[in-house]
């Protein structure tokens, strides 16, 4: 296991469950700030109730009840006391889907900050230009800015999901399968804005493919039946995993 000296978001003993039905057990992980994570682990192993975890996603959820520490920056995050409106702020999340709203392009970027009661126009339009440009996508739409965000491409739709989170200034990306419904080129172009953005962020993606997460990720986390069976660096946990689960899965010998 990994021990990382001052993770941003850490789980101490997390469970999670939905009705009877027990998601995540005694799931404890630390994610160091500013470098990229990955989950990888079969279908319905709990990686994106884990990720949701991160910015209290599973509130919306009927019937969750949740166990353990989930902390950012050290403070819990499911005391009643914590803003969840500024956690989800800080937290921002990118779905599997591309969700861009049936707006411009501008506005899709200038919804959030519009939100938290930015109104000058300057300032929106250096916000817009600045996200875009982070997201890799600003030279492909800077002249066209007020047409609809729903005529771009499904790559081009995902990184503008990926700018409207970067507006609102967030600590942490959480990405939820980003690029399983994009083409090779598209997912290309996202893996490359992954490597990019963590220069400035930190990254958290849930992925089901092996190889992306060993080319995107610093640290990899393995998940089978709800429980985090190893978690370290990358390189290891792909070249020298230390659970024979983790071996197997890895090599295709699964199941």
């Amino acid at each position: 296991m990994a021990t990382i000296s001052e993770p941003i978001i850490e789980t101490r003993g997390l469970n999670l469950r939905y009705g009877p039905s027990q998601a995540l057990r005694d799931v404890s992980i630390s994610v160091p700030a500013r470098r990229v994570t990955a989950l990888i682990g079969p279908s319905g192993c709990g990686k994106s109730t884990l990720l949701r975890c991160f910015n209290r996603m599973n509130d919306l959820v009927p019937d969750c009840r949740i166990d353990g520490l989930v902390a950012y920056h050290g403070a819990d995050v499911n005391d009643p006391a914590y803003d969840v409106v500024e956690l989800r702020k800080r937290v921002g999340m990118v779905f599997q889907k591309p969700n861009p709203f049936p707006k411009t392009i501008y506005e899709n970027v200038a919804y959030g900050p519009r939100v938290h009661g930015e109104k000058d126009r300057a300032t929106l339009d250096t916000i817009v230009e600045r996200s875009l440009r982070r997201a890799a996508l600003w030279d492909e739409v800077k002249g066209r800015l007020e047409d609809s965000a729903l005529g771009l491409s499904g790559g081009q739709q995902q990184r503008l999901c990926i700018a409207r989170t970067l507006a609102v200034e967030p600590d942490v990306i959480l990405m939820d399968e980003p690029c399983s419904a994009l083409d090779p080129i598209a997912t290309a172009k996202i893996e490359d804005l992954i490597n990019d953005l963590k220069e400035h962020y930190t990254v958290i993606i849930v992925t089901h493919n092996m190889q992306q997460a060993a080319r995107v990720s610093d640290y990899t986390g393995f998940m089978y039946l709800g429980e985090l069976v190893e978690f370290g660096e990358t390189l290891q946990v792909f070249e020298a995993p230390t659970e024979e689960l983790t071996e197997r899965y890895i090599t295709g010998r699964f199941g």
